[in-house]
């Protein structure tokens, strides 16, 4: 488990070389700008008239120095215009700069929400197929961290990505063309930078990766031990998991002290390597202009001219990274809207089904495990309105039926039919509409006791939600509390307790009114007075509807119409209770002389 979480991480870090294969991944969430192309072609307009206006900057400061020598030239005559000028340059860039940032913010906000927007609706809309080779943890960074990253890249990272592009291209240009001599002699002194970056870049990247790795690994320790920290306490691990998470934190220190000394290293380089440089550019600029080839404001614009374009070089090499990093996220943000969809999400017409279920010689296998067939073309017959139980040991396919039934998977081979229509012929949302589930691992969503009753029935009056709760017999501990309906549930339902929880379940069924219900020993969590009262409950609520309930406790189902025994994928046996116990030899009846002598 470790490894592979270990694995996921190097992922996410992973950064994409930028080719022309790797950018159509990035260009493919320009589907999302799309809409918002006026305010992106006029953020880049503006982004590029600050751009070139700034670089007027070095130009005119020069002529400032120049002008104080005596030396006037065209419009640059006295020091005042001049200064006017530089001002005017710095107005007109910041206010070109504030259009800029604010337009690619309207992009980027608005984009990106569209992004989360769907991408969310995609994962709404994927098969439990998808959730099975899943983790929740990945695909909550796809729609948080990734698409983060990706405002971040249309919002800044593009932006400024164009705009020191265009600063050392313009630049470049300008000091070649106004002091080709400098020019050449600076460029001369390049290579020796580049290559040192390069050797020194690619082995701190080794490093810096090898660090984000053991970090990883580390981190697996603290998730895996505060998941599970009922099981650490039980076994009085604490110290144990304190020693292993130092010893882990050790090997990260370690990895990341190598790496900062070899990034001290080429800093210590880069600055005396880059300060040698501007010496010896400065030393020739200095020649020339005792020479009288060159003006002292001439080589200072020169020298802020280069410093332009330093900073550019300097910043392009983050960017670079950041782009890179944005591939690999919109690589993965792609991935799942390209992901095949069960159905799309939208209002359809309701469909209202009498309840007969058919199962004809049905084969199944789970995606994730498809070398392991859980149902053998297996056999099964419930009438509408029937009370029907499942029963087999774990693993016998109980649960598998009922999420066949329920569509969250397709048969491998055979055909499952209601009221005589096979279920992929009806629309899944609509089929579903006509299904409740009590399951026995009750999931309640974090808002109020309101909210998880009516989540079936989102438009249900007040009276209808307190009607269904009093039948699961929960309005009497809803009514105690404070807030009522309104009491919020807390995470997964964390503040009410496990009786409570069932009966605010049975209550959502209750309220949805199916046409099939399915129970998944839905009493198991309740007290022995509470029990008989939602008991009843039940009993009224299977009155005319398709009623199958998974059995653990066979003492449950007795009252049923029929009851399916299931054994290696097929139906081994079916009848009543008391059918099933006159067969003294029968996995039925050994089942229930088990759950007694217990």
């Amino acid at each position: 488990m470790a490894k592979r979480r270990k694995s996921d991480s190097l992922k996410e870090e992973e950064k994409k070389p930028l080719n022309k294969e790797n950018f159509k991944k990035l260009t493919g969430v320009f589907q999302f700008i799309k809409p918002y192309k006026g305010y992106f072609i006029a953020g880049l307009f503006f982004l590029l008239i600050s751009s070139t206006t700034l670089l007027g900057f070095p130009y005119v400061m020069g002529k400032l120095v120049d002008v104080a020598q005596g030396k006037a030239s065209g419009v640059f005559t006295e020091i005042n215009t001049v200064a006017f000028i530089l001002i005017g340059i710095l107005a007109v860039q910041s206010f070109f700069s504030f259009f800029r940032v604010y337009l690619f913010a309207q992009v980027s906000e608005r984009a990106m929400a569209d992004m989360r927007a769907k991408l969310y609706n995609k994962l709404m809309s994927l098969p439990m197929a998808f959730y099975d080779k899943s983790r929740i943890g990945e695909l909550v960074s796809r729609i948080t961290s990734d698409v983060s990253l990706l405002q971040d890249t249309f919002s800044v990272t593009l932006a400024e990505f164009i705009r020191q592009v265009s600063t050392l291209i313009i630049g470049a240009a300008i000091i070649f063309y106004t002091t080709p001599k400098l020019a050449g002699f600076m460029i001369a002194t390049f290579p020796i930078l580049v290559i040192a970056a390069m050797v020194f870049g690619r082995f701190i990247r080794k490093l810096s990766k090898k660090t984000q790795s053991e970090l990883a690994s580390a981190n697996v320790i603290v998730e895996e031990t505060l998941q599970s920290i009922n099981i650490v306490k039980a076994f009085t691990s604490e110290l144990t998991e304190v020693m292993r998470y130092r010893k882990s934190l050790d090997k990260v220190v370690k990895v990341a002290l190598k790496s900062a000394t070899f990034r001290g290293a080429f800093i210590s380089f880069i600055i005396f390597a880059m300060f040698g440089g501007i010496v010896a550019v400065l030393w020739y600029g200095a020649s020339l202009v005792q020479e009288g080839t060159m003006s002292v404001g001439d080589l200072l614009s020169f020298v802020l001219y280069t410093t332009f374009i330093g900073g550019s070089i300097a910043g392009l090499g983050d960017l670079y990274g950041q782009i890179q990093k944005a591939i690999g996220a919109s690589e993965r943000v792609m991935e799942i809207l390209n992901e095949e969809e069960e159905l799309q999400i939208k209002a359809e017409d309701k469909i209202k089904l009498n309840g007969a279920i058919q199962f004809e010689n049905v084969r199944f296998s789970y995606p994730t495990r498809k070398d392991v067939e859980v149902l053998k073309g297996l056999d099964l017959t419930v009438d509408a309105g029937e009370k029907v139980a499942l029963v087999g040991h774990s693993g016998a396919g109980k649960s598998t039926i009922i999420q066949l039934l329920m569509r969250f998977y397709p048969v491998d081979g055979g055909q499952i039919m209601v009221d005589g229509q096979e279920v992929t012929s009806l629309s899944l949302n609509a089929f579903r509409q006509n299904i409740g589930i009590v399951p026995q691992e009750i999931i309640l969503f974090g808002g109020t006791i309101r909210e998880n009753i009516a989540y079936g029935k989102p438009n249900a009056t007040e009276e209808e939600v307190i009607e269904a709760a009093e039948k699961a017999n929960a309005w009497m501990f809803i009514k105690d509390f404070p807030e009522g309906l309104d009491t919020v549930v807390g995470e997964r339902g964390v503040k009410l307790s496990g009786g409570q929880r069932q009966r605010i379940a049975i209550a959502r069924a209750i309220l949805k009114d199916p046409k099939i219900l399915i129970l998944d020993e839905a009493t198991s969590s309740l007290d022995a007075e509470s029990e008989n009262l939602v008991q009843q409950a039940l009993d009224e609520l299977m009155q005319n509807r398709t009623t199958i309930i998974i059995a653990h406790r066979l003492a449950t189902i007795r009252k049923v119409d029929k009851i399916f025994v299931l054994n290696e994928g097929k139906i081994s046996e079916q009848g009543s209770h008391q059918e099933l116990l006159e067969s003294e030899n029968g996995t039925y009846s050994n089942l229930v002389k088990l759950q007694l002598q217990d």
